[in-house]
């Protein structure tokens, strides 16, 4: 099996309003994930992600750099780097920079498995 190394600091990026840039790093055409994406996403001040509920998905939102504060159920948490949060099917949140460093965010979203 080959391992292939992803300089997160050199791949292309897309830009979002007010929600700063993006890169997928894990899908079906980079790496025959059929049904798994991981996306990475840098945040500057004032910026942030909406991780929206999916019935058909689990997600999870991993902060690698920087600090922010998550928003659950109406509710704000201050996080920084290391932390994460795993979002069910009828969960959503928030992620909003926080501190004067750049943010950045793994989101993995993997699809329900049917029982």
């Amino acid at each position: 099996m080959a391992t292939t190394h992803i300089d997160t600091n050199k791949i292309p990026r897309t830009a979002l309003p007010g929600s700063g840039e993006f890169a997928e790093i894990l899908n079906n055409r980079l790496c025959g994930a059929k049904n798994v994406v991981a996306t990475l996403h840098w945040l500057g001040s004032g910026e942030h992600l909406d991780a929206r509920s999916d019935p058909n998905t689990h997600q999870l939102l991993y902060l690698m750099e920087g600090e922010a504060t998550i928003v659950l159920n109406s509710e704000k948490h201050r996080v920084a780097k290391g932390a994460g949060v795993y979002l069910g099917a009828t969960e959503e949140a928030r992620v909003e920079h926080r501190g004067s460093g750049p943010l950045k965010l793994l989101h993995l979203v993997v699809p329900r498995l049917p029982h």
